[in-house]
């Protein structure tokens, strides 16, 4: 890992507050987008084909510009890239894609939304960071709000429990993801790095649909514009725009600023299901979603506290290879490294 400094505090530039909206809500809409490109499309090949895409087209861009000095892409570069896009974009957002063909859109952000729950469930048994008291309550917290989704009415995730199992397990395997690819050896620029995980993870997607016959499925005429344009959006907003406006603001801002997009890309998600496809937002589905956000909330703020006034500090979190500034968002991936944004 390479050592880095916290951005220098800067005004709020138009600029930033442009990055700040396309975080919040190209990333928020990415659930809705893959929800309606997979009405047509079959799930891990729609995936698939987008993250070859984006890969394709960022890894260039990002290898041949900025500096270059020291960073030579190496096989062992692309091994992790491989176990780190099996992770996160196969088992993470092949099992979202998946998993929305029954699951709202909505609901599935805010499941995605227990990510940083999960990663520090897994450092707490790595023995990285043990949780604190502050920390456990936020965990309880946010693990009552997926069992209140579980049993939400009128939702078709109360009917549909293997769904809802499948669309449940892709933070987890994004957790773990995260994890390993807070040790991983990588290329020192993250552009550089992301892209290598999209090519490898579009194309284990894109395996994976072959096995379960998802290349015969594809009919033209079948297929919607709608989906198309959907499909097209996930590669070009979500995947390239959005995480470029990323990677702009953690140079700009603080990390901790950053990390904010967590809280609202759920709500986002939830409003526009709602507004746009008429996904129905029960009570259950609002009690839920809010103890998780306050969970996460309450999770990271005891994180943040001075390391000398908690067990499992961050310095010794730094110290074996894992940087505890988890980072969320749409319908993609997560990272613990503040470099290492989610692919969205």
């Amino acid at each position: 890992m390479s050592s880095r400094t916290a951005p220098a505090a800067r005004a709020v530039t138009p600029m930033v507050i442009t990055a700040f909206a396309a975080v919040y809500i190209i990333w928020g809409s990415t659930y809705l987008a893959i929800r309606l490109a997979v009405e047509t499309l079959p799930p891990l090949l729609m995936a698939g084909v987008r993250f070859v895409i984006a890969g394709a087209i960022l890894f260039p861009i990002a290898y041949l510009t900025g500096d270059r000095r020291g960073d030579r892409v190496t096989a062992r570069h692309w091994k992790s890239a491989a176990v780190i896009g099996a992770l996160l974009l196969f088992a993470g957002n092949g099992g979202i894609s998946f998993g929305e063909q029954h699951v709202p859109s909505g609901v599935a952000a805010l499941l995605v939304a227990t990510v940083p729950l999960w990663m520090a469930v897994f450092a707490h048994v790595r023995g990285i960071q043990p949780i604190a008291r502050t920390g456990a309550a936020g965990l309880l917290v946010g693990f009552a709000g997926v069992a209140i989704l579980l049993v939400a009415g009128g939702s078709p995730v109360s009917a549909s429990p293997l769904w809802f199992a499948i669309t449940l397990a892709s933070p987890v395997f994004w957790a773990a993801g995260s994890i390993y690819a807070g040790r991983a050896p990588l290329p020192r620029r993250a552009l550089v790095g992301t892209a290598m995980e999209m090519l490898c993870g579009g194309v284990i997607l894109c395996a994976a649909a072959g096995v379960l016959g998802e290349w015969g499925q594809i009919h033209p005429a079948a297929i919607s514009t709608k989906s198309l344009l959907a499909a097209a959006y996930l590669v070009v907003f979500g995947s390239l725009l959005g995480y470029t406006a990323y990677v702009f603001l953690l140079r700009a801002v603080s990390p901790r600023a950053v990390s904010s997009y967590a809280y609202v890309n759920p709500l986002v998600a939830v409003l526009l299901g709602w507004a746009l496809v008429g996904e129905r937002v029960t009570a259950g589905t609002l009690v839920g979603g809010l103890l998780i956000v306050v969970a996460v909330v309450v999770l990271l703020a005891s994180e943040r506290r001075p390391a000398a006034e908690r067990p499992g500090s961050r310095a010794d979190a730094e110290e074996a290879g894992l940087e505890l500034e988890p980072v969320t968002g749409g319908g993609g991936g997560a990272c613990l490294d503040e470099e290492e944004a989610e692919i969205a």
